[in-house]
């Protein structure tokens, strides 16, 4: 089953973006790296949509235009992505207005850090615009996509607690150290860096591949989701890494009682999970509907940017932990379910 969930992926990823790990059908193949053009009033505009495409975000590129001024930039304009709008706004808020007024050199020579919670899109946005500049100060020629990128504190600890989890329950058998480990996904992973496998992400990395740059991290997730499960090792990603269901389980030790869900009550809420998931992969398949993705609760660790509608049911999840052991993991979670397919 795991080949056919990774077909069923691949559909998905071309049916929303129409590509398959970074590369097009039918893409122009001419060479041309980026579209540059000067108009009327010294205005340059640089689009990024091809020179920037080594940089990927949470769902996919994220191309802006550059719009250079005789000499200093006037405005970047970010282009249509796959990027969840919520996140993204403030990405655009935060990051593109920074770099008003600058003249090229100024602006490459600027360290602009990424937001936390939103680091994929930061990123990739901040690479883009750095691969434009470079293209005006050097008169057209791209420079290397991974220039200038610096290893923030929320990676390095993002990966440590990753590795952690990927690694140390295999050999340590302790009641302290799972508290810790569901800790630090809660806050790292969680709160702090927003860093987990949801749909977007899992759809992204069949549309764009992986960046190097964020390959360690979520190839770790990756293997931990899809590969350790072919070793016996199933659902060590649930329990082990997903910050979401870190939080379910830190709720439910509040109390040590919860309610008695009867047998018929699990099988039909059981049941209810693999329809829902069905509906939502065809719903994907025939193009109807992609935006459910930017719903799963674990975006509600984003709080600041969260819808609130999406918080409050997060909210309500967690306190429902309280008295019924992991809910939504067990009875919603369609990136849990996609997971559970793929161990049959």
């Amino acid at each position: 089953m795991l080949v056919t969930c990774g077909l069923m992926m691949l559909a998905v990823a071309v049916n929303r973006d129409g590509r398959v790990f970074g590369y097009e059908p039918g893409q122009n193949q001419s060479g041309q790296e980026v579209i540059a053009g000067r108009f009327a009033g010294g205005t340059l505009i640089v689009n990024t949509s091809e020179l920037g495409s080594g940089y990927v975000g949470y769902g996919g590129r994220t191309p802006v235009e550059i719009y250079i001024v005789d000499g200093r930039i006037d405005s970047i304009v970010a282009l249509p992505n796959a990027e969840t709008p919520s996140f993204f706004n403030g990405v655009k808020e935060s990051v593109l207005p920074v770099y008003k007024g600058l003249t090229v050199s100024d602006a490459l020579a600027r360290h602009v850090d990424g937001i936390s919670g939103a680091t994929f899109s930061s990123d990739a946005v901040i690479g883009n615009i750095n691969s434009g500049l470079r293209y005006a100060a050097d008169s057209g020629l791209p420079s290397d996509a991974e220039t200038g990128r610096a290893i923030s504190a929320g990676y390095v600890a993002s990966l440590l607690v990753v590795l952690s989890a990927a690694v140390f329950p295999l050999f340590v058998r302790s009641g302290i150290y799972r508290w810790l480990q569901l800790a630090v996904n809660i806050v790292v992973l969680g709160f702090w860096t927003g860093t987990f496998l949801d749909y977007s992400r899992i759809v992204g990395f069949f549309s764009n591949g992986l960046d190097l740059w964020k390959l360690a991290i979520v190839a770790v997730m990756l293997a931990v989701a899809f590969i350790y499960p072919l070793f016996g090792r199933k659902s060590h990603y649930c329990m082990w890494v997903c910050p979401l269901g870190s939080l379910q389980e830190m709720a439910g030790k509040c109390r040590k009682r919860k309610w008695q869900l009867s047998r018929r009550v699990i099988k039909g809420l059981d049941i209810f999970r693999q329809l829902l998931w069905a509906v939502l992969m065809l719903a994907m398949w025939s193009g109807v509907w992609f935006s459910w993705m930017d719903y799963e609760l674990f975006a509600a660790f984003l709080f600041d940017r969260a819808p609130y509608a999406l918080t409050a049911v997060a909210v309500a999840v967690v306190i429902l932990s309280v008295f019924v052991n992991r809910p939504y993991c067990r009875f919603i979670c369609p990136t849990g379910s996609l997971f559970k397919i793929s161990q049959n």
